[in-house]
């Protein structure tokens, strides 16, 4: 099943990704299902935002606790890779959680769609998910 994004949403992800520059940008996608209808926008904390990516804990935490109390829940995750390919990386498969959200990477003028796989505290590896772009 793809991971459907509205036209506005999928050139926000390029646009935020082209504005962090050598940075990995970040940020949570927030919908219903497997589809997104927000996308927040996330500081990268990471010691090293040029080789890999850490979303705010506190941005993290606010939107969990919003989706307890009827808010939109957290439906995936998005990063950029700037310079590299809009595929997970070893880094990415060690720092994921086989929780079930999506995970969009964005690499130049290339968004693609994730999911890890394995068992909770142990990514094996990621399923690719197409993205349909609506709109």
């Amino acid at each position: 099943m793809p991971l459907r994004i509205s036209r506005k949403h999928h050139n926000e992800l390029l646009e935020r990704s082209l504005a962090a520059g050598n940075q990995e940008c970040c940020g949570l996608l927030l919908g219903q299902g497997d589809r997104v209808l927000e996308v927040v926008s996330c500081t990268n904390v990471a010691d090293d935002p040029a080789l890999n990516f850490e979303l705010d804990p506190g941005v993290l935490l606010s939107r969990h606790k919003a989706a307890r109390h009827g808010g939109m829940p957290i439906i995936g995750y998005y990063h950029s890779h700037p310079n590299g390919r809009a595929e997970p990386s070893a880094t990415d498969a060690a720092q994921a959680a086989d929780d079930g959200r999506y995970w969009v990477i964005i690499a130049g003028n290339s968004v693609s769609g994730w999911r890890p796989e394995g068992q909770a505290e142990q990514v094996i590896g990621f399923e690719s998910i197409p993205i349909l772009v609506e709109g």
